[in-house]
């Protein structure tokens, strides 16, 4: 009896969720954009499946780390595969967490109703980097080994425990097995803490609802989820698998680096230590700053900034409020244009903004990828200050426009 009762409770649950997504309402207006969220999860599953399958051949020993995966790579029945499509399903997972990030800037989707959801998704986004460090040293590459040097060292720099930290991060005086065995079953469990962030992100987005290219906040203008955009995001993911089987079945190492095809040495240093493609924004921002907590702290406040985001342009929320009022006739809206086109006017500046923080972003990924010397070390600090900057200027305009509308 019991069993029958919660059966029959998970049948109920589980036919609530299918006709919640399918009757679901959309905006009509999505474009490709709207769709790396969805990609983002799609390469998360691929995430946890590789890595699963790889956990069950892979030892977490100093000693045998380097050497399992090459076995993984020769001896395992398409081991090869498993470990290509891992390490590019991460580059690939970030690529579409960007571009999902870059949208959302774009289209200012992260404040009012949606502040919750952006703030889940920065979250996402922290453990997304956690899980991606730690996931890089597992390897025992020439690359793994330094960079689980450098970056752990960073923890000295808190004052008066910093060293004690660093300490218990390695499991002893050095990056050893004991530092190798812990992030290993960091890289293993964080993966579902962020399936977990995920779905409570998806549960915000829908409880909450989502933006659209315009800012229309008129109900009519959607339609249902089902059949309309999932077919939408499956052709869309068809795609973006292109790219993704074309990369690790003809360049699987065109994101990789060379040097972690070397086994680990503690006794010879890499002539040019430096992280992948996706960490290189955060690399050139940490060495800008001559001074080391310095530069900690702005590689910090670079990425905690973001959870400002929705309170930076909470003064100019009544704008939502202005537009929701419109009426279910459609020639109505045409009355409100006047107002509309003073929505857009001050649209275009955060558009400007926008431009400037990616072009920003892009030079500063560039700089990581170079050595540190001139002209890359002087570029690099006026790109920090530029980055932060868009943040700043953000602020003043939301207040100055907010100012402006209640002056109106």
């Amino acid at each position: 009896m019991l069993i029958k009762k919660y059966k029959n409770q998970f049948s109920e649950l589980a036919t609530y969720v299918v006709k919640y997504l399918s009757d679901y309402p959309v905006f009509i207006n999505l474009g490709l954009l709207w769709n790396f969220g969805f990609a983002s999860f799609i390469f998360l599953a691929v995430q946890l499946l590789t890595g699963f399958l790889l956990s069950m051949h892979y030892v977490a020993h100093a000693d045998l780390a380097f050497i399992s995966i090459e076995q993984i790579m020769r001896d395992v029945n398409y081991g090869w595969l498993l470990r290509y499509l891992h390490a590019n399903g991460a580059s690939f997972f970030f690529l579409c967490v960007y571009f999902h990030m870059l949208r959302t800037l774009y289209y200012s989707s992260y404040y009012g109703s949606r502040k919750e959801t952006w703030i889940v998704g920065v979250i996402i986004f922290v453990l997304l980097i956690a899980t991606a460090f730690t996931g890089y040293v597992l390897p025992w590459g020439q690359m793994s080994f330094w960079a689980a040097t450098v970056i752990t060292n960073l923890f000295s720099a808190i004052p008066f425990y910093g060293r004690e930290v660093v300490y218990w991060l390695w499991g002893g005086f050095s990056v050893n097995n004991f530092t190798l065995t812990r992030f290993f079953s960091l890289h293993f469990i964080l993966p579902f803490v962020i399936l977990a962030a995920s779905i409570l992100h998806v549960l915000f987005l829908h409880f909450h609802g989502g933006n659209n290219k315009f800012e229309m906040f008129v109900p009519y203008d959607k339609v249902r989820f089902t059949s309309f955009y999932l077919i939408k995001d499956f052709h869309f993911m068809m795609i973006i698998l292109l790219f993704y089987f074309f990369f690790t079945g003809f360049y699987p190492n065109f994101l990789l680096h060379v040097d972690n095809y070397i086994p680990a040495d503690p006794l010879v240093t890499p002539p040019h230590i430096v992280p992948e493609w996706y960490f290189l924004i955060f690399y050139a921002l940490l060495r800008s700053i001559p001074s080391k907590i310095g530069g900690i702290l702005a590689l910090l406040a670079s990425i905690l900034i973001l959870f400002s985001l929705p309170y930076i342009k909470q003064n100019f929320q009544h704008m939502q409020e202005k537009f929701s009022n419109w009426t279910s006739k459609r020639f109505i809206l045409y009355k409100t244009l006047s107002d509309y086109s003073k929505f857009i006017y001050d649209f275009s500046y955060e558009i400007f903004f926008f431009w400037f923080f990616f072009v920003t972003c892009f030079l500063l990924g560039f700089i990581g990828s170079q050595p540190i010397e001139s002209p890359y070390l002087d570029c690099g600090r006026t790109f920090t200050f530029t980055y932060f900057s868009y943040f700043l200027a953000l602020l003043f305009l939301n207040r100055v426009l907010s100012i402006k509308r209640e002056n109106e």
